[in-house]
């Protein structure tokens, strides 16, 4: 027999999440509005929520002030390329932890998952010697490389969905004589779908945010991307309006990303579940 909730309870739940979401959402809507607004209205108490004139020539000022257009070309090259390098390494490592039985295969996963629990700036400063040792300062390198390498948490999350997945799959496969790259490309990689559609939610989102790896290794204002343009944006003193322009520009993307890739994403972290 179910349980039925209580309409009262329910009425509260409700009222709850709509509360939640309106303190989620406002940042983002007094960011827009912000960025719509005159100069003289930024400070006018009190304050308007709707603007009035709208100054969409915030928009025009702040994509010429700091070249935004090769800002987001640049964002977009560092992005496309770091989620290739993450899905297809991610996916690839973690097949050969789930299909294959060899001698310390627990302890290389549990060191894996141990690198999750060190901070990235414990590591920040010996990364930065060695690409300087390479030579790859003030290039793309120290950005992109690392993400053909496989990262702790994709390869977690593509290790759990390969788990869920049946095992007589690939021993089905084998049998029929089809080689485990064969059977990873051809049937593994396609029932992956919906965790790589989260991982790569993920890794955009991580990618496109990046301001601290940009700002190591960036020095020409030429290889700057979106999230560092906006850091040197307000280093030039600019008023707020305009400062509020460029964030909704970086932040825009990330948005329809989720929007677009929301079902899957919420598959892909659904369907992973916890098996070990």
């Amino acid at each position: 027999m179910t349980k039925t909730t209580h309409p009262l309870l329910k009425v509260l739940m409700y009222l709850l999440l709509i509360v939640g979401s309106v303190f989620m959402v406002f940042p983002f809507i007094w960011m827009l509005s912000t960025s719509l607004k005159t100069v003289g209205a930024i400070s006018q108490m009190p304050p308007q929520l709707i603007p009035n004139p709208m100054n969409w020539d915030n928009y025009m000022t702040i994509w010429n002030k700091i070249d935004f257009g090769r800002y987001t070309m640049n964002s977009f090259f560092i992005v496309s390329i770091e989620m290739v390098g993450s899905l297809v390494s991610s996916a690839f490592v973690a097949f050969g932890l789930a299909m294959f039985t060899f001698r310390l295969r627990g302890l290389i996963y549990m060191i894996m998952l141990a690198t999750l629990m060190i901070p990235s700036q414990v590591t920040m400063i010996p990364t930065y010697f060695i690409w300087k040792e390479f030579g790859a300062l003030n290039s793309y390198y120290p950005l992109i490389v690392p993400s053909f390498l496989g990262g702790a948490f994709g390869i977690f999350l593509m290790h759990q969905f390969i788990k869920s997945l049946p095992k007589e799959l690939y021993e089905s496969a084998t049998i029929d004589g089809c080689s485990p790259p064969g059977i990873f490309f051809k049937i593994y990689l396609p029932l992956c779908k919906p965790a790589l559609a989260a991982l790569g939610v993920f890794t955009f989102m991580g990618a496109w945010n990046n301001t601290l790896g940009p700002l190591i290794y960036l020095q020409d204002k030429e290889l700057y991307t979106l999230p560092l343009g906006l850091l040197y944006l307000k280093s030039e003193n600019v008023n707020q309006a305009l400062l509020m322009a460029g964030a909704v520009i970086t932040t825009l993307p990330v948005v329809l990303v989720y929007l677009f890739a929301q079902k899957q994403f919420v598959q892909g972290i659904a369907s992973t579940g916890l098996k070990g």
